[in-house]
C-alpha cells in the first residue's frame, strides 16, 4: 500500500452548499459528534448471527498462519505468490465458495534462495541484512571484497573520475544514520537542546547527502546501474524506517551484482570503519535464481446473489506483498480479514439477494495492476458494482471513512453503518462526501470507473514506521481483537449493501478548484502494467 496524502481543497459556493445539505441530511442516530452511532445493533437477527460467529469461531488465527509462516511473503512473481494464489483458491473451496485464479499479466520470476553477510575484516561479525527483491545472484559462491564509501565530488567530472576505484568493491549508497534511536525515543529522553541539537546536525547531513548525489549527475535510483557498470561486486545500502530494528525491504536496482539491505546499526559499523581508514571486507553469499517470465494473477471468489446474481457487492484486499517480513500487515491482514468475512457470509447468509465477489489483487505494491486489470477486463462486472470496501492498512480497527467523493454516500454509508453494533462503530469518523483516491490503494481502481469504492482507514499501531514494507513485517504484530471487529464491520456492510432494493447513487461531487483555477478532474482509469521487471 502507499501513503496518502489527504490535500485541503479550496471548496467552491457549490460544494458548500452541497456539504450543508449532506450535514443536514445525515440521520442523528449515526451523524452525532461526526461518529458513527448503532441503531439498536442486534436486532437484525443476521447481524447477531454475523457477531457471534466471528467472534466465537474466528478462523482469524489459522488464516494468518497459514498464510504468513507457512506461504510467507508474496512478492510478485515468485513461487511464494504462486503459492498464496493456490492456497486461497483451494481454502475458498473448502467453504463451499467458488473460487479461481485469474490471469491478468505477467512478470519477472525470482526466489530468493539462502543469503549470508559477513563482516570477515577488521574482525568477523555476521552482519544483520536481506537481499533485495529480485536482486541478481552469487550463484551460491562467496564473494569476498572491501567496502567502500562515496567521497565528496566537486561535479559529476570528479565522480567520473572517481569511479574506476569501485572496481572489485562493495559500494555503501545509502546515508550512514546520525542516530539510531526513532524520535518518540528522543522524545522521552532527551533534553530539549540535545533535541534540537540532533535535528539541525541530522537535517545538514540529509541535505550535504542528497547534494553530493545530485553532482554525480544520477539519481540514487540510477546510480548502482552506474556502479555495477564500473566493477563494483556489490551494492550496500540501508533504507532505515525510523523505528528500532526496521528497514524498508523493497526492489534490487542493480541488474548484474547483488545488492543487500544492511541494517543500520551493521550499516553504520561498516560505514565507520571505511571512513576511519580500517579498510572493512565482508563476504556475501546467495542463491537467489532468476525464473524467466512467470504469469500473474488475482484470486476471485464469489457467493452467488439470488434476487439480483448480476450486480455485485465486492470485498477487496491485496494478497501480493513485499519481502522483508512476511507480508503480515501489508497486506496480510486485509487479506485474512476479507477471507473471513467470505467465510462468515457464506455461512449465516449463503443465498444473498447480490453476488458477493472477493477480490484478492496481485502486483499492488506495483502500481494496483491487479485491481486496474480487473477493472479494465470486467467492465459488466464494474457497471453493476453497488459497493467495493477494501482493506489495506495494517491490523488495527478501522477508525476512518471517507466518502470518496460521491455526493450520497453519507446516505447509504450511513444506513450501513447504523446496523452495524455501536462497539464497532463508536471510534469510526466519517467523512462526506470526501474526495476520490487517485491512488494508494485498490479502491482507487474502482473509484476511477465511477464505482462507490471505500477505504476502510484503520487505527496506526505504528504502521507506517514499524511494519510498512519493513523486515518488522510479520505475524507477531497483528492484532487479532482488532481484526475480528474489522470481519464483524466488514460484514454487516456487505450484507446490507447486498440487501438494497436498487443499485446505490452515484453521483460524483463537483471537483474542488485547482491552482489554475479549474475544477480538478475525477481520477481516470489507468492501464495497468501486465508484464514487467522489478518496480
Amino acid at each position: 500500500m502507499k501513503i496518502l496524502l489527504r490535500s485541503k481543497f479550496r471548496k467552491n459556493t457549490n460544494y458548500l452548499f452541497l456539504g450543508a445539505i449532506c450535514l443536514a441530511s445525515i440521520p442523528a442516530s449515526y451523524a452525532q459528534r461526526g461518529r458513527v452511532q448503532a441503531e439498536s445493533p442486534i436486532a437484525d437477527p443476521i447481524i447477531q448471527q454475523i457477531v457471534d460467529e466471528a467472534n466465537n469461531n474466528s478462523q482469524l488465527e489459522d488464516l494468518a498462519f497459514e498464510l504468513l509462516d507457512v506461504v510467507g511473503p508474496r512478492l510478485v512473481g515468485t513461487p511464494q505468490m504462486a503459492k498464496a494464489n493456490d492456497w486461497t483458491v483451494e481454502k475458498f473451496q473448502s467453504w463451499g465458495i467458488k473460487a479461481e485464479k485469474q490471469q491478468f499479466g505477467e512478470w519477472h520470476g525470482w526466489e530468493r534462495g539462502i543469503s549470508h553477510i559477513d563482516m570477515v575484516h577488521p574482525r568477523v561479525k555476521t552482519l544483520a541484512g536481506t537481499q533485495l527483491a529480485w536482486s541478481p545472484s552469487t550463484n551460491g559462491k562467496a564473494v569476498e571484497a572491501e567496502v567502500i564509501t562515496l567521497p565528496q565530488w566537486k561535479d559529476s567530472l570528479d565522480f567520473r573520475k572517481w569511479l574506476p576505484a569501485v572496481k572489485g568493491k562493495y559500494v555503501m549508497i545509502s546515508q550512514p544514520q546520525l542516530t539510531g534511536r526513532p524520535d518518540h525515543n528522543w522524545k522521552e529522553y532527551g533534553t530539549p537542546e540535545s533535541i534540537a541539537r540532533m535535528n539541525e546536525q541530522r537535517t545538514g547531513l540529509i541535505k550535504a547527502w542528497e547534494a553530493n548525489i545530485a553532482k554525480t549527475g544520477f539519481s540514487a535510483n540510477s546510480l548502482p546501474a552506474i556502479l555495477e557498470e564500473a566493477g563494483a561486486v556489490g551494492i550496500l545500502t540501508s533504507f532505515w524506517s525510523w523505528e528500532f530494528g526496521a528497514n524498508k525491504i523493497f526492489g534490487s536496482r542493480s541488474k548484474i551484482v547483488p545488492s543487500v539491505d544492511i541494517s543500520l546499526e551493521d550499516y553504520g559499523i561498516l560505514h565507520r570503519l571505511a571512513e576511519r581508514g580500517h579498510k572493512p571486507r565482508i563476504q556475501i553469499e546467495t542463491s537467489s535464481k532468476s525464473l524467466g517470465v512467470v504469469p500473474s494473477f488475482n484470486t476471485i471468489a464469489e457467493i452467488k446473489g439470488t434476487e439480483f446474481p448480476d450486480e455485485y457487492v465486492i470485498l477487496s484486499a491485496h494478497l501480493d506483498s513485499w519481502e522483508g517480513g512476511s507480508g503480515a500487515t501489508d497486506n496480510g491482514t486485509g487479506t485474512v480479514t476479507m477471507m473471513e468475512v467470505a467465510r462468515v457470509l457464506k455461512k449465516i447468509l449463503p443465498n444473498p439477494k447480490r453476488t458477493i465477489l472477493i477480490g484478492l489483487w496481485g502486483s499492488e505494491e506495483q502500481g494496483l495492476n491487479g485491481s486496474r486489470a480487473f477493472v479494465i477486463d470486467n467492465p459488466e462486472i464494474v457497471e453493476k458494482t453497488q459497493a467495493v470496501f477494501n482493506l489495506d492498512n495494517g491490523t488495527g480497527r478501522v477508525v476512518n471513512i471517507d466518502g470518496s467523493g460521491f455526493v450520497h454516500s453519507y446516505d447509504y454509508l450511513g444506513r450501513w453503518l447504523s446496523a452495524v453494533p455501536n462497539n464497532i462503530t463508536k471510534e469510526i469518523k466519517t467523512t462526506f462526501p470526501g474526495n476520490p483516491g487517485g491512488g494508494g490503494s485498490d479502491h482507487a481502481s474502482f473509484v476511477a470507473a465511477g464505482i462507490p469504492a471505500f477505504m476502510l482507514s484503520s487505527l496506526s499501531w505504528g504502521y507506517f514506521s514499524i511494519t510498512w514494507h519493513t523486515n518488522l513485517d510479520t505475524y507477531d504484530k497483528l492484532v487479532f481483537d482488532d481484526l475480528r471487529s474489522n470481519v464483524i464491520l466488514t460484514a454487516t456492510m456487505a450484507y446490507k449493501a447486498s440487501e438494497e432494493p436498487e443499485l446505490v447513487n452515484r453521483e460524483q461531487r463537483v471537483m474542488p478548484e485547482g491552482r489554475n483555477g479549474q475544477s480538478n478532474p475525477w481520477p481516470a482509469i489507468r492501464q495497468p502494467r501486465r508484464t514487467g521487471v522489478g518496480y
